[in-house]
């Protein structure tokens, strides 16, 4: 499989393709990695350093890729963070090429915008986009609770109202959500589950609360979830690998008392997940 990753890279830590990349390679997955911003690590500091990447730049990155005859051989088109307006021209513009080249390719769109404690923390203009023009141009969705509030202008919260905000993403043209980070008012306390939902059906699975702010995880769910998704068709099972190995990962990092990611010390998460997680048929 060879995935075309469209995502922020930071020098220290790992967040965007610094933080999807290796995660992708320890399963076996070939990564082309464009970066839409280098900086010397991400935003949540408050300062860094380093440049924002023009879009023109990305897209002559992207043409270069092109023009050695990869496009045929990309099974899926991965995007996450948008830092600029600029970006969504660019990478729609290389999904369309991708599957003109190769009409079975997937595109894979983590809308990071947001989540429900801190609100929106993106440009005002990028939820609108991605809502409008992203979105619809998506296989797959990655968005957590909030961002399918926003992404369906409904309000998500039990089971059946997230259900009913996953299917109205799916009406807008991605076939498949996985909705991450979901907190449901009646699970157990100290829980948090996450939700696939595709045409064959809908799945959960429950893991343990893990008390940190986790920059990169979601970048890391994202990218294994479409990995295993794309390589079997078989939701539960790519829901159940991602569950296990972003939790084994964000619990490594929680005991090592480090801020970042403990990304390379968890690699064995990624290549033989436990499946310590049962997952459950929900539709």
């Amino acid at each position: 499989m060879k995935i075309l990753s469209i995502q922020s890279a930071v020098a220290f830590g790992h967040v965007g393709n610094s933080a999807a990349v290796f995660p992708l390679q320890r399963i076996g997955v070939e990564v082309l990695p464009v970066y839409t911003v280098n900086f010397s690590n991400h935003t949540g500091y408050g300062a860094w350093r380093g440049p924002l990447i023009a879009p023109d730049d990305v897209r002559e990155v992207i043409t270069g890729i092109g023009e050695r005859g990869a496009f045929g051989d990309i099974d899926v088109v991965l995007s996450g963070y948008q830092g600029s307006e600029g970006i969504a021209d660019v990478i729609l513009e290389a999904v369309a090429a991708v599957k003109e080249a190769h009409p079975g390719a997937v595109y894979s769109c983590d809308p990071v915008m947001g989540n429900a404690k801190s609100g929106c923390f993106v440009a005002p203009a990028i939820p609108v986009l991605l809502r409008d023009r992203v979105v619809p141009a998506a296989d797959i969705i990655t968005p957590n609770q909030f961002e399918l509030g926003f992404l369906t202008e409904t309000e998500p919260s039990d089971l059946a109202s997230t259900l009913a905000s996953a299917d109205a993403a799916r009406t807008m043209g991605p076939s498949t959500v996985l909705v991450t980070s979901v907190e449901r008012p009646d699970r157990p306390e100290g829980t948090i589950e996450m939700l696939a939902v595709t045409d064959a059906g809908a799945w959960i699975v429950q893991t343990p609360h893990i008390p940190m702010k986790a920059n990169g995880s979601g970048d890391v769910t994202a990218a294994l979830f479409t990995a295993h998704f794309r390589a079997s068709g078989d939701a539960a099972d790519a829901l159940a690998r991602a569950t296990s190995s972003v939790w084994d990962l964000l619990d490594l990092t929680h005991r090592s008392g480090h801020r970042e990611l403990q990304l390379i010390e968890a690699q064995e998460s990624y290549a033989h997940p436990r499946l310590q997680f049962p997952v459950t048929q929900v539709r």
